[in-house]
């Protein structure tokens, strides 16, 4: 019974060892395709390209799928989608959370960057406007920040209306004189940026890192109520009794998260997607080439690929 057991044993810990070279012979432990999620911002489409790419070195099948950011966790849960490279605490958090408790999701730890979502404006504009950063200051210049479609109110360009949030409960819990604008897309957002930054005309909007936007422009983000996980969930908190969101964003983590079912069935990819790791700085100069140099993303991961070979090779050792 004894060398029965031994040579279960032994036979067990084979084929686990079999299991986790196997990605790195360049035979996955499945060659169906793992499904990657496209957003619509210039950085997520970067990392998750770079992640792609490096899987597919390891002899991995990758598809990209385009979801809606907060609403592709029903596809994560399902299995229909597999791993999301940007989740960021600023603003799916609270979605995020709740998909795990699901038990059909798995956190794949953090990506080493550090996230930063809150209303910004150029420094030049504390001469017109010189109470801020203290969100307080804002309904005395709300004139100052207004457009003719906004005026007397003054105007907040906010994201896209996929990324979340809460920036129209924010400024109504605050009792802001700003009307919350959504832009249409990442690009429409910092092309309007860039172009009232370059003439001097006022601005507050939408700016988050890891970006090339507070790389290259000057600026401050606007000071509010230190957020809490109570801001969000309890309304008696904070300056506003009957309503939540009377704070600022979290700051803090940005992390990839996945279908819980794959981490058995391709386990070395999915160690190679926790090993993921790149900071705030090199994804801020990468985001500025595509964005503002007019590289293509493939060449842009081409090239960091390339340079970084013995970072990303890290990635693909599974234990």
């Amino acid at each position: 019974m004894r060398s029965k057991i031994k040579r279960l044993a032994v036979g067990a810990i084979a084929a686990a060892i079999m299991v986790s070279t196997s990605a790195m012979s360049g035979t996955p432990e499945s060659k169906d395709p793992i499904i990657l999620t496209i957003h619509d911002w210039t950085g997520q489409y970067i990392t998750t390209h770079i992640m792609g790419r490096v899987l597919e070195e390891m002899g991995y099948n990758v598809k990209y799928q385009q979801a809606d950011y907060i609403a592709q966790f029903a596809g994560l849960e399902s299995g229909d989608l597999h791993v999301a490279m940007e989740m960021w605490e600023t603003t799916g958090k609270q979605a995020m959370e709740e998909s795990l408790k699901t038990g059909k999701t798995i956190d794949l730890g953090e990506t080493g960057m550090l996230a930063i979502e809150e209303w910004w404006y150029p420094l030049y504009m504390k001469e017109k406007c010189p109470g801020l950063p203290d969100w307080k200051a804002l309904n005395k210049c709300a004139k100052v920040f207004s457009t003719a479609e906004t005026h007397p109110k003054g105007r907040y360009l906010g994201g896209p209306v996929t990324w979340a949030g809460f920036d129209d409960e924010r400024a109504e819990a605050l009792g802001l004189d700003f009307e919350v604008v959504h832009a249409g897309t990442d690009a429409a957002l910092f092309a309007e940026v860039k172009s009232a930054y370059e003439r001097k005309a006022p601005i507050l909007a939408w700016i988050y890192t890891p970006h090339w936007a507070p790389i290259k422009f000057k600026g401050e983000w606007v000071n509010f109520p230190r957020y809490t996980d109570d801001c969000y969930n309890k309304p008696e908190w904070g300056m506003n009794k009957k309503m939540a969101y009377d704070c600022g964003k979290p700051r803090g983590w940005i992390k990839k998260v996945g279908w819980k079912a794959g981490n058995d069935k391709w386990p070395c990819a999915y160690q190679a997607v926790r090993n993921f790791k790149i900071d705030n700085q090199s994804m801020g100069e990468m985001i500025g080439k595509v964005d503002l140099e007019g590289n293509k993303v493939d060449g842009v991961v081409d090239d960091w690929l390339k340079t970084n070979k013995g970072t990303w090779k890290k990635w693909t050792q599974c234990s």
